[in-house]
Formats: structure tokens, C-alpha cells, sequence
């Protein structure tokens, strides 16, 4: 039984601001925290997916540069893939069809998300994503990425309203909610020591979990609405997408593949 792990930090328990999340430098003064944090509940879920029978864990950092987890502080013998470049399966990069399953930890909700703990979609530039007309965050991307070699969600941490979001995705889908979200840098946090008998626990479970994969078959409609209008103007240069209005841009996909990179291809270009 083979199972990949993506660690994301903004729905990890404990953490509530970017000044916590953010990134190794003096602006987010206790990143420290957020990455030992991130750490403790990634830890819970490989306990949790060997003793439902994992024999290999393979472990996606990927938060910011995804360079949060460290190798030597993991639960010994999985292995972790650590830096960052483009890639065709972004938060995903290293799935392929060999894995049995796959878990989110940490993820949080899509922008929009009200309530939701520091919310977003990829970027802050992003106010909206749409495919195939229907609304989509980080959850949608990653488990269509692992849809695309076959592989299904079985397991999510986050928020509450992560938690929803996940169940929305995914029916049957294991859940654990790490905090409840009362604002966008504001939540009624659960304690580690709680949080993380309950990932291992549920992500025991997941492992067993008969879960079909998230398919994207066929043409992907993207439909990519950006907070400001000098963020499209630059966006909407890039071939293939097309213009609907000052903060909008729309392109037709042939293939789940391409629409992931071309909308994380337009999401970094709108900077």
C-alpha cells in the first residue's frame, strides 16, 4: 500500500496569520512555530496511514517555496520531496499512478471562502476560479491532479470550512477539523494533543477507504477573476486566453493537464 502526502500550512493546527505562515524571513516572525506545527499533524498522518497498512509514504512539502518540512524531523522511513519548480501537477509534483491513495494535510479553503482561515486560491491575486463553472480552490486542484494518474482522496485536514469544502469534493472523503474558522486571521483553535490522535485515528481509516478517483475528463473551461485589473491586463497577454471583462479572463482546455499549468501559469504572470 503506497500512499502520498501533501502537506500544505495555512490549515494546520495552531496557525491562524501569515506572520506565523509565511515564509522563512523577518515579516513572518513566528514561522518557526507554523513549521513545527505543520510537522506534528504531517507526523499524525503517516503514524495514521502505516498502521492502516502503508508500507511506503511519500511526503509533497508544499507551502510557499515548500521548503517547511524537514527530512530528519519526519516519522523515519518515508521520503520527502522538498523545493519547488513548475510542474504539470503543482502541489502534487511526484504522484503517478503507483500510489494506492492520497491525504491533504493542512490544505484551507478556496478564496471566497467565508470564514475561512487566511483562505486563498494558489495566490492573493486570485478572487475567484472557476472550471467547468463550477467554483474551485487548492483541494479541487490537487485531487484532480491525482485523479489524473487514477489515485483518489482519501483523507483532508484543515478548518471547518475546509472540512466542507473537502466534503463537498469528495463524498466519503476521512476529515479532521485542526481549528474553526471565526475570520480570515481568527479561529477557535483545537489542541495539538487533540488534533493529532484524531488524524492518525481517521487517517488509519482513509487507508481502507474504497474511494473513486477525482476524474477531469474531457475539456476544461477555466474561467480566472482576479482582484485587480492590471493583474488581468497582464494575464490575459498570455496566448489562448480570452478577455470578458477588467478583472476576468476564460480559456478552453483540451485536457485536465494543461488547464492546471495554464491556470497556474496565468496566476504567476498576473505578478
Amino acid at each position: 500500500m503506497k500512499i502520498y502526502i501533501s502537506a500544505d500550512i495555512e490549515g494546520i493546527t495552531g496557525v491562524v496569520t501569515w506572520q506565523q505562515c509565511g515564509a522563512p524571513t523577518s515579516e513572518h516572525y513566528d514561522w518557526g512555530f507554523a513549521r513545527r506545527m505543520m510537522t506534528h499533524d504531517v507526523n499524525a498522518a503517516i503514524r495514521g496511514a502505516r498502521a492502516g497498512g502503508a508500507t511506503e509514504i511519500v511526503v509533497k512539502d508544499s507551502h510557499n517555496v515548500s521548503l517547511n518540512l524537514l527530512i530528519d524531523e519526519l516519522e523515519s522511513g518515508v521520503e520527502l520531496i522538498s523545493g519547488s519548480r513548475p510542474g504539470v501537477d503543482g502541489m502534487m509534483e511526484g504522484i503517478n499512478s503507483s500510489f494506492d491513495g492520497c491525504f491533504l494535510v493542512g490544505y484551507h479553503g478556496m478564496a471566497g471562502t467565508t470564514e475561512g482561515v487566511m483562505e486563498h486560491t494558489i495566490s492573493g491575486r486570485v478572487h475567484r476560479l472557476w472550471v467547468n463553472e463550477i467554483e474551485r480552490g487548492e483541494m479541487g486542484l490537487s485531487a484532480f491532479a491525482a485523479g489524473r494518474h487514477g489515485v483518489p482522496l482519501l483523507f483532508v485536514s484543515s478548518d471547518d470550512k475546509g472540512v466542507a469544502e473537502a466534503s463537498d469534493l469528495v463524498d466519503g472523503v476521512e476529515t479532521v477539523t485542526t481549528k474553526f474558522g471565526m475570520g480570515r486571521y481568527m479561529a477557535r483553535l483545537r489542541h495539538p494533543s487533540v488534533v493529532g490522535v484524531e488524524i492518525e485515528a481517521r487517517a488509519e481509516r482513509a487507508v481502507g477507504l474504497k474511494l473513486r478517483p477525482s476524474e477531469a475528463s474531457g475539456q476544461q473551461v477555466v474561467r480566472l477573476e482576479l482582484n485587480r485589473s492590471e493583474e488581468a491586463d497582464f494575464s490575459s497577454q498570455l496566448h489562448g486566453w480570452k478577455r470578458l471583462d477588467a478583472y476576468t479572463i476564460e480559456q478552453e482546455f483540451a485536457d485536465w493537464a494543461t488547464a492546471h499549468v495554464g491556470i497556474r501559469r496565468a496566476i504567476s504572470f498576473a505578478g
